[in-house]
């Protein structure tokens, strides 16, 4: 069915006749499959809330939020291209576990550490010991994740290859996210060889590895339950505390991102929120929390409701 945009209407009838007022349509895309008039009020005050945020934000921000059980989405500048910073690192650990999939690589292949793989921001890997410390191609990949370490995502890149990362992406349509260098390469990064996305294709990925259309079940289940490893971000930050989110965040001057996959019971998510030429990053970091938690607001609602928009609770004790 085709996508459809829409305006909504807010009618009051009178004694004679009916009378309606046409509100103007979202002044960002929000793309909807069989909608309800009151569940479109709610996409309609979250992208308020997204265009307030954005106002207030000394920067440039970009969002793309998709309902994963309709495809339903609501978009700001969500095919502006971003720095990824770390956020690249979720199509890393994509080729990695698609060609352990494929037998190429064993994910329990055992690597020992040396001095060369330790680069800036290397996080936990700089306590490692070189020449001793032996890990797992997957405990690798969880470092990258979990820690974000920029030493062990190099390692991973070393391993699958730059051009294979980019083969997946083309193989999805995904012709604007690009790994064009490796970790704290700032020649490369100086010379213009940044890694970038958009929101848009971020989703894009997050929805195809959501959908198996990646990976088999196997590696699906394995990929999000790395990707779900509690880490310091921004998506989670106002949410609770034993929601499933998996997430990757990327930082670097002048850029706050955070993309991932909210686990809301029957109406799961795709958040990305990316920003750049930003004054204040912390103010960034902030805007993606508010966006974060109007979002999961909107979902856990839906949720819990009826179609009707009531929240029916197994005990009911409100009065008749």
């Amino acid at each position: 069915m085709n996508r459809l945009r829409y305006q909504l209407l807010f009618c009051a009838g009178l004694p004679l006749f009916l009378f309606c007022i046409s509100k103007p349509a979202f002044s960002q895309e929000v793309e909807l499959k069989y909608v309800k008039t009151n569940e479109a009020v709610l996409w309609q005050k979250l992208d308020a809330t997204i265009h307030d945020t954005d106002k207030s934000l000394d920067g440039v921000l970009g969002v793309q939020i998709l309902d994963l059980t309709n495809g339903q989405t609501l978009s700001l500048n969500a095919n502006t291209v971003f720095p990824t910073a770390s956020t690249i690192k979720i199509a890393i650990l994509a080729e990695l576990f698609h060609q352990a999939e494929q037998g190429r690589i064993n994910l329990n292949e055992i690597y020992m550490l040396q001095s060369s793989d330790l680069v800036g921001g290397s996080g936990i890997a700089s306590a490692f010991t070189p020449g001793t410390t032996k890990l797992t191609l997957r405990d690798v990949a969880a470092l990258m994740i979990t820690v974000s370490d920029n030493s062990m995502t190099n390692v991973i890149i070393n391993r699958v290859g730059m051009d294979n990362v980019n083969a997946l992406l083309d193989s999805l349509g995904l012709t604007h996210t690009r790994l064009r260098r490796k970790m704290m390469d700032i020649k490369a990064a100086a010379e213009g060889r940044e890694n970038v996305s958009t929101p848009h294709e971020i989703s894009q990925l997050l929805e195809a590895l959501y959908k198996g259309k990646v990976l088999d079940k196997q590696f699906t289940d394995d990929f999000f339950n790395l990707l779900s490893v509690h880490k310091e971000s921004y998506i989670p930050r106002l949410l609770p505390e034993d929601l499933r989110i998996a997430n990757k965040p990327g930082e670097l001057e002048g850029v706050r991102n955070d993309c991932g996959v909210v686990f809301t019971g029957k109406r799961p998510y795709v958040l990305c929120v990316m920003s750049s030429y930003v004054r204040h990053e912390r103010e960034a970091g902030d805007a993606i929390a508010k966006i974060s938690l109007a979002a999961w607001q909107m979902f856990d609602r839906l949720d819990r409701s009826s179609d009707l928009g009531r929240v029916v609770s197994t005990h009911d004790s409100s009065p008749p």
